[in-house]
Protein backbone atom coordinates (compact mmCIF):
# COMPACT_ATOMS: atom_id res chain seq x y z
CA UNK A 1 0.00 0.00 0.00
CA UNK A 2 1.62 3.56 -0.84
CA UNK A 3 2.04 6.53 1.31
CA UNK A 4 1.65 9.59 -0.02
CA UNK A 5 2.84 12.24 2.61
CA UNK A 6 0.80 15.55 2.01
CA UNK A 7 1.50 19.06 1.85
CA UNK A 8 -1.47 21.43 2.01
CA UNK A 9 -0.27 25.07 0.21
CA UNK A 10 -1.72 28.07 1.54
CA UNK A 11 -0.72 32.00 0.92
CA UNK A 12 2.89 29.99 0.16
CA UNK A 13 3.16 28.26 3.40
CA UNK A 14 2.68 24.47 4.42
CA UNK A 15 -0.43 24.12 6.04
CA UNK A 16 -3.44 22.25 7.76
CA UNK A 17 -6.64 22.56 7.97
CA UNK A 18 -9.50 20.83 10.71
CA UNK A 19 -12.26 19.59 9.06
CA UNK A 20 -11.49 21.20 5.78
CA UNK A 21 -12.31 25.08 7.76
CA UNK A 22 -10.37 27.80 6.44
CA UNK A 23 -10.83 29.10 9.67
CA UNK A 24 -9.27 26.32 11.57
CA UNK A 25 -5.56 26.67 10.02
CA UNK A 26 -2.08 25.75 11.49
CA UNK A 27 0.87 26.78 9.71
CA UNK A 28 3.45 24.33 9.56
CA UNK A 29 6.35 26.22 7.60
CA UNK A 30 7.25 28.73 4.85
CA UNK A 31 9.35 26.39 2.55
CA UNK A 32 7.43 23.71 0.73
CA UNK A 33 10.07 22.45 -1.18
CA UNK A 34 12.16 22.21 2.52
CA UNK A 35 9.22 20.12 3.53
CA UNK A 36 9.09 18.58 0.17
CA UNK A 37 12.68 17.48 0.81
CA UNK A 38 12.13 16.69 5.17
CA UNK A 39 9.37 13.72 3.64
CA UNK A 40 11.65 12.41 0.77
CA UNK A 41 14.91 12.33 3.45
CA UNK A 42 12.48 10.92 5.96
CA UNK A 43 11.52 7.63 3.17
CA UNK A 44 8.79 9.44 1.65
CA UNK A 45 8.40 7.86 -2.20
CA UNK A 46 5.04 9.54 -2.99
CA UNK A 47 4.01 12.91 -2.44
CA UNK A 48 0.34 14.48 -2.37
CA UNK A 49 0.25 18.85 -2.53
CA UNK A 50 -2.95 20.37 -2.16
CA UNK A 51 -3.55 23.62 -3.37
CA UNK A 52 -5.87 25.33 -1.01
CA UNK A 53 -6.40 28.72 -2.40
CA UNK A 54 -6.55 27.04 -5.74
CA UNK A 55 -9.50 24.86 -4.50
CA UNK A 56 -11.36 27.76 -2.95
CA UNK A 57 -10.91 30.12 -5.85
CA UNK A 58 -11.10 27.77 -8.60
CA UNK A 59 -7.47 28.65 -10.26
CA UNK A 60 -4.20 27.72 -9.61
CA UNK A 61 -2.53 29.89 -6.75
CA UNK A 62 0.15 28.04 -5.67
CA UNK A 63 2.30 27.57 -8.25
CA UNK A 64 5.78 29.12 -7.65
CA UNK A 65 5.69 26.73 -4.75
CA UNK A 66 4.16 23.34 -6.86
CA UNK A 67 7.21 24.30 -9.11
CA UNK A 68 9.64 24.46 -5.97
CA UNK A 69 8.75 21.49 -4.53
CA UNK A 70 8.75 19.85 -8.16
CA UNK A 71 12.17 20.97 -8.96
CA UNK A 72 13.45 19.56 -5.13
CA UNK A 73 12.31 16.17 -5.35
CA UNK A 74 12.59 13.30 -7.96
CA UNK A 75 9.84 11.19 -7.08
CA UNK A 76 5.79 10.00 -8.32
CA UNK A 77 3.95 13.57 -7.01
CA UNK A 78 0.38 14.88 -7.26
CA UNK A 79 -1.58 17.89 -7.05
CA UNK A 80 -5.13 18.94 -6.48
CA UNK A 81 -7.23 21.89 -5.61
CA UNK A 82 -8.56 24.40 -8.00
CA UNK A 83 -7.83 22.26 -11.50
CA UNK A 84 -10.99 22.99 -13.95
CA UNK A 85 -9.90 23.19 -17.37
CA UNK A 86 -7.65 21.67 -19.76
CA UNK A 87 -5.06 24.22 -19.87
CA UNK A 88 -4.00 23.87 -15.82
CA UNK A 89 -3.99 20.11 -16.58
CA UNK A 90 -1.21 20.57 -19.31
CA UNK A 91 0.76 23.18 -17.58
CA UNK A 92 1.02 21.38 -13.83
CA UNK A 93 2.00 18.29 -15.91
CA UNK A 94 4.44 20.18 -17.70
CA UNK A 95 6.02 21.35 -14.82
CA UNK A 96 6.78 17.75 -13.66
CA UNK A 97 3.86 16.69 -11.41
CA UNK A 98 2.80 12.83 -12.36
CA UNK A 99 -0.57 13.45 -11.93
CA UNK A 100 -3.39 16.05 -11.62
CA UNK A 101 -6.16 15.77 -9.14
CA UNK A 102 -9.52 16.98 -10.27
CA UNK A 103 -12.84 17.23 -8.24
CA UNK A 104 -15.04 19.75 -8.37
CA UNK A 105 -15.21 20.28 -12.10
CA UNK A 106 -16.09 16.26 -12.33
CA UNK A 107 -19.25 16.71 -10.23
CA UNK A 108 -20.06 19.85 -12.27
CA UNK A 109 -19.26 18.46 -16.09
CA UNK A 110 -18.88 14.48 -16.03
CA UNK A 111 -18.40 14.47 -19.91
CA UNK A 112 -15.18 16.85 -19.57
CA UNK A 113 -13.71 14.52 -17.18
CA UNK A 114 -14.14 11.93 -19.27
CA UNK A 115 -12.36 13.94 -22.16
CA UNK A 116 -9.58 15.14 -19.96
CA UNK A 117 -8.63 10.90 -18.84
CA UNK A 118 -9.05 10.32 -22.84
CA UNK A 119 -6.26 13.36 -23.18
CA UNK A 120 -4.39 12.31 -20.19
CA UNK A 121 -4.23 8.47 -19.73
CA UNK A 122 -3.19 7.51 -16.33
CA UNK A 123 -2.45 11.14 -15.19
CA UNK A 124 -5.95 12.04 -13.77
CA UNK A 125 -6.77 11.31 -10.45
CA UNK A 126 -10.54 12.13 -9.46
CA UNK A 127 -11.10 13.70 -6.17
CA UNK A 128 -13.86 13.07 -3.96
CA UNK A 129 -14.50 14.87 -0.61
CA UNK A 130 -17.32 13.38 1.08
CA UNK A 131 -19.29 14.47 4.03
CA UNK A 132 -21.70 11.98 5.58
CA UNK A 133 -21.26 10.07 2.15
CA UNK A 134 -22.18 12.97 0.00
CA UNK A 135 -19.82 14.63 -2.02
CA UNK A 136 -18.33 18.30 -0.91
CA UNK A 137 -17.38 20.72 -3.85
CA UNK A 138 -15.46 24.05 -4.31
CA UNK A 139 -12.53 23.80 -1.06
CA UNK A 140 -15.58 21.75 0.74
CA UNK A 141 -17.44 24.78 0.89
CA UNK A 142 -20.77 23.37 -0.41
CA UNK A 143 -21.80 19.84 0.03
CA UNK A 144 -23.96 18.12 -2.83
CA UNK A 145 -26.46 15.52 -3.23
CA UNK A 146 -24.80 12.99 -4.71
CA UNK A 147 -23.31 9.73 -3.05
CA UNK A 148 -19.58 9.14 -3.54
CA UNK A 149 -19.89 5.90 -4.80
CA UNK A 150 -22.33 6.96 -7.42
CA UNK A 151 -19.68 9.56 -8.48
CA UNK A 152 -16.93 7.26 -8.68
CA UNK A 153 -19.24 4.51 -10.56
CA UNK A 154 -19.58 7.08 -12.91
CA UNK A 155 -15.96 6.79 -14.19
CA UNK A 156 -15.32 3.15 -13.46
CA UNK A 157 -14.20 2.61 -17.03
CA UNK A 158 -12.20 5.63 -17.82
CA UNK A 159 -8.07 5.50 -17.81
CA UNK A 160 -7.86 7.61 -14.63
CA UNK A 161 -4.76 6.65 -12.11
CA UNK A 162 -6.87 6.66 -8.96
CA UNK A 163 -9.57 7.74 -7.01
CA UNK A 164 -8.31 9.99 -3.69
CA UNK A 165 -11.11 9.56 -1.59
CA UNK A 166 -11.19 11.90 1.50
CA UNK A 167 -13.76 11.89 4.44
CA UNK A 168 -14.11 15.42 5.29
CA UNK A 169 -15.09 14.67 9.02
CA UNK A 170 -12.08 13.14 10.06
CA UNK A 171 -9.60 15.07 7.89
CA UNK A 172 -6.99 16.73 9.94
CA UNK A 173 -8.35 15.34 13.75
CA UNK A 174 -6.45 12.50 14.08
CA UNK A 175 -9.11 10.53 15.40
CA UNK A 176 -8.35 7.34 12.78
CA UNK A 177 -9.73 6.57 9.29
CA UNK A 178 -13.55 5.93 8.03
CA UNK A 179 -13.00 2.42 7.36
CA UNK A 180 -16.09 1.40 6.18
CA UNK A 181 -16.37 4.85 3.80
CA UNK A 182 -13.08 3.21 2.42
CA UNK A 183 -14.26 -0.16 2.78
CA UNK A 184 -17.28 0.61 0.55
CA UNK A 185 -15.44 3.38 -1.78
CA UNK A 186 -12.37 0.30 -2.88
CA UNK A 187 -15.66 -2.20 -3.21
CA UNK A 188 -17.39 0.17 -5.94
CA UNK A 189 -15.04 0.44 -8.44
CA UNK A 190 -11.75 -1.42 -9.36
CA UNK A 191 -9.70 1.61 -10.02
CA UNK A 192 -6.88 2.19 -6.65
CA UNK A 193 -8.68 4.08 -4.06
CA UNK A 194 -6.10 6.48 -1.86
CA UNK A 195 -7.22 6.68 1.34
CA UNK A 196 -7.64 10.51 2.94
CA UNK A 197 -8.38 11.65 6.67
CA UNK A 198 -7.95 10.89 9.91
CA UNK A 199 -4.78 8.78 10.15
CA UNK A 200 -3.09 9.19 12.88
CA UNK A 201 -0.69 5.97 14.23
CA UNK A 202 0.46 2.94 12.51
CA UNK A 203 -2.42 1.24 13.56
CA UNK A 204 -4.82 3.09 11.20
CA UNK A 205 -2.20 2.22 8.13
CA UNK A 206 -3.04 -1.44 9.41
CA UNK A 207 -6.84 -1.13 9.54
CA UNK A 208 -6.80 0.49 6.23
CA UNK A 209 -5.10 -2.07 3.85
CA UNK A 210 -8.01 -4.23 5.64
CA UNK A 211 -10.30 -2.12 3.77
CA UNK A 212 -8.57 -2.96 0.06
CA UNK A 213 -7.47 0.94 -0.49
CA UNK A 214 -4.19 0.79 -2.93
CA UNK A 215 -2.46 3.60 -0.31
CA UNK A 216 -3.52 6.52 2.19
CA UNK A 217 -2.75 9.78 2.50
CA UNK A 218 -0.91 11.30 5.75
CA UNK A 219 -1.06 14.83 6.79
CA UNK A 220 -1.09 16.21 10.20
CA UNK A 221 0.00 13.17 11.96
CA UNK A 222 3.24 13.30 10.25
CA UNK A 223 3.51 17.18 10.78
CA UNK A 224 2.42 16.54 14.50
CA UNK A 225 5.24 13.85 15.39
CA UNK A 226 2.26 11.52 15.96
CA UNK A 227 3.82 9.30 13.21
CA UNK A 228 7.22 8.97 10.93
CA UNK A 229 6.67 7.96 7.24
CA UNK A 230 9.10 4.67 8.21
CA UNK A 231 6.72 3.33 10.69
CA UNK A 232 3.38 4.09 7.93
CA UNK A 233 5.50 1.92 4.91
CA UNK A 234 6.52 -0.60 7.60
CA UNK A 235 3.00 -0.72 8.75
CA UNK A 236 1.70 -0.94 5.54
CA UNK A 237 4.31 -3.38 4.25
CA UNK A 238 3.36 -5.75 7.78
CA UNK A 239 0.01 -6.12 6.44
CA UNK A 240 0.77 -6.33 2.59
CA UNK A 241 3.79 -8.93 3.09
CA UNK A 242 3.11 -10.59 5.99
CA UNK A 243 6.19 -12.44 7.10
Amino acid sequence: MQIWPAIDLRGGKCVRLKQGDYAQETIYGDDPAAMARRWVGDGARHLHLVDLDGARDGKLVNRAAIEAIVRAVDIPTELGGGVRDEATIGELLSLGLSRVVVGTKAIADPDWLKQMCAAFPQQIVLGIDAKDGRVATDGWLEVSDVAATELAAQFADQPLAAVVYTDIATDGMLSGPNLNAMREMASAVDIPVIASGGVSCAADVRQLTSTGVAGCIIGRALYDGKITIAAAIEAAEEMTNPK
